[in-house]
């Protein structure tokens, strides 16, 4: 599988193989603060979640490797294009992207 995920406003995001889902888990004293944190793989938008799509492996010592949102705080809107590439326009606390599998 091949993921992309772009911001609205300029453009800047990756593309790759990995699409890994950051998924915080929260102290149960206080429901505020992240204590850890574990990971999915293949991870799809939702709401609560950080994504990160980019290369598993290092490409270059000069680039990134991958691009990681923000926690994911709206899903605006879902579709499946003509060739079953599945899309997903979602809202972070500061940024807006576009999500898609190939």
């Amino acid at each position: 599988m091949t993921y992309s995920l772009y911001r609205t406003r300029d453009h800047a995001g990756d593309s790759g193989g990995m699409c890994l889902g950051l998924v915080p888990v929260y102290d149960p004293e206080d429901s505020t603060k992240i204590i850890d944190k574990t990971f999915e793989d293949n991870a799809r938008p939702r709401v609560g979640i950080v994504l990160r799509v980019g290369s598993h492996y290092a490409r270059s010592y000069t680039a990134q490797d991958w691009w990681q949102t923000t926690l994911i705080t709206e899903i605006v809107r879902e579709w499946t294009d003509e060739d079953g590439s599945e899309n997903v326009h979602f809202k972070t606390g500061n940024s807006e992207y576009l999500w898609k599998k190939f």
